[in-house]
């Protein structure tokens, strides 16, 4: 048994038993580490010592019948925006190389306090917007089912570390698909919790409207048990909603007999369309949804060039300004492309970004219009497999809008699932659930119900 292509619920139960050890299973990830990074990049700083340690407490505690969660021993990266007490975080910047902040984020300490295993920080596109890019503190992160090809971003490195068996999950935040894009792309199960659920408090900013922090997974079910360990009320992130914390792996194994799944094929068949074998994989999955008993209605929602328009006018006005006076200062210490999408805020006005917020609301009240009488949406989460790595193009948000950010646009918990792989490329295809505020358990019960009647759970990449 490769303890490194468990599942943490897998792990979990194990470790409970004790039948495997966290420092077994943590020595593994380090060793697959070791042996993959040089390919993959999926680190920014790697920290096996401090993982080895933490792990020896685990297992301590484990063997004195004190298990804490799930979590308990279960090794997990960091994307490199979250601050870490004592360990650098740079947002993949040459700006920040030297950063080293003298706190835990606030999801990084509630992740410790369910007894996780930090292993380091990982690969982000350049403070979660530039990339992939070859000029800036590291190489990118490179996809392990094929390493000429891109991860999706921002959370490169996540997904990377993941879905090659580094890790058992790891944290992504979410501003305009940056969880679920490489979620897809690697095919993993990463969800973007609803706005305020996880605080954000000692993350790197790049839109405060936009932002969400979330976890990313191999399975739905590793996702949910994650979110429980990250998930708690801050009362210092005045974006942080105080709501209670669900059970968000009860529901799953339930039946999802009854439910009403509204499809929204306009964003991927017409307004922005996608590969043939997306397109395909997405008939197969509202498929498989029908055969569990499930209710499929079409919906159509606003144009989605409208969301990206309100979207980016809202991001770029917002990144802009955390990094005007640094870009004024020191623009030298960007990379290219982060560089050049930052500043591109600075062209817009003031009217622009008033427009867009108007905008929002609408489109908001739009969507949850569509959302009665539905548990949830249905739309691919990539339009295409993953691309070359090196043939990216700069503007490519800019040109073609995102089917990931509407869901940020409305604060909706979103979560991308495999749906399958190419034929031919083998690279991983996926779609979103999309659920109402605060209802994530609906999401991982529909996501799970599928992964259990799917084989695609059982497919690692040849690097894993």
């Amino acid at each position: 048994m490769d303890p490194t292509l468990l599942t943490i619920a897998d792990a979990a139960k194990l470790i409970s038993k004790k039948k495997l050890s966290p420092v077994e299973l943590v020595s593994a990830c380090i060793a697959k580490t070791e042996k993959l990074e040089p390919t993959l990049n999926a680190y920014v700083t790697f920290t096996p010592d401090l993982a080895l340690k933490a792990a020896k407490v685990a297992e301590s505690e484990v063997m004195a019948g004190k298990v804490r969660s799930p979590m308990h021993g279960i090794p997990v990266g960091l994307k490199d925006i979250y601050d870490t007490a004592g360990t650098r975080t740079t947002g993949h910047s040459r700006l920040l190389k030297d950063r080293i902040p003298t706190e835990d984020a606030f999801t990084v300490a509630k992740l410790r306090e369910s007894g996780a295993v930090i292993t380091g920080k990982l690969g982000t596109f350049e403070f979660a917007i530039g990339g992939p890019s070859f000029d800036i503190l590291s190489p990118p992160a490179r996809n392990p089912w094929d390493p000429t090809r891109m991860t999706g971003g921002s959370s490169s490195g996540s997904g990377a570390a993941v879905a090659a068996g580094m890790v058992l999950g790891a944290t992504g935040s979410d501003t305009g698909g940056s969880i679920r894009s490489p979620s897809s792309l690697c095919g993993l199960a990463g969800i973007k919790p609803t706005y305020g659920l996880l605080s954000r408090r000692g993350i790197l900013p790049l839109s405060q409207t936009l932002d969400h922090a979330g976890p990313m997974c191999w399975t739905v079910e590793d996702a949910a048990i994650m979110l429980q360990g990250m998930a708690g009320y801050d009362a210092l992130d005045p974006a942080a909603a105080n709501v209670v914390v669900k059970d968000y792996t009860g529901q799953i194994g339930a039946s999802v007999k009854g439910k009403t799944i509204g499809i929204i094929r306009h964003f991927y068949e017409e307004d922005h369309v996608a590969a043939p074998s997306v397109v395909a994989a997405m008939e197969t999955a509202i498929d498989v949804f029908k055969s569990l008993g499930c209710i499929v209605k079409e919906i159509t929602l606003p144009p989605l060039m409208d969301f990206a328009a309100t979207g980016l006018i809202i991001m770029s006005s917002e990144a802009f300004s955390i990094h005007e006076k640094d870009l004024q200062a020191t623009p030298e210490l960007y990379g290219e492309i982060g560089r050049d999408r930052i500043m591109m805020g600075g062209l817009l006005t003031g009217g622009d970004y008033v427009q867009a917020m108007r905008q929002r609301r609408e489109l908001c009240v739009a969507v949850a219009d569509a959302m009665l009488g539905v548990d949830c949406l249905f739309t691919a989460s990539s339009p295409f497999p993953a691309p070359e790595i090196d043939k990216v193009p700069k503007w490519l948000m800019y040109q073609k809008p995102s089917i990931t950010m509407p869901f940020n646009v409305t604060g909706q918990p979103a979560m991308t699932v495999c749906a399958g792989y190419e034929e031919g490329s083998g690279l991983p295809l996926a779609f979103q659930l999309v659920g109402n505020a605060f209802d994530e358990p609906t999401l991982f019960q529909l996501g799970a119900a599928y992964e259990a009647v799917t084989s695609w759970r059982s497919v690692r990449p040849s690097l894993a």
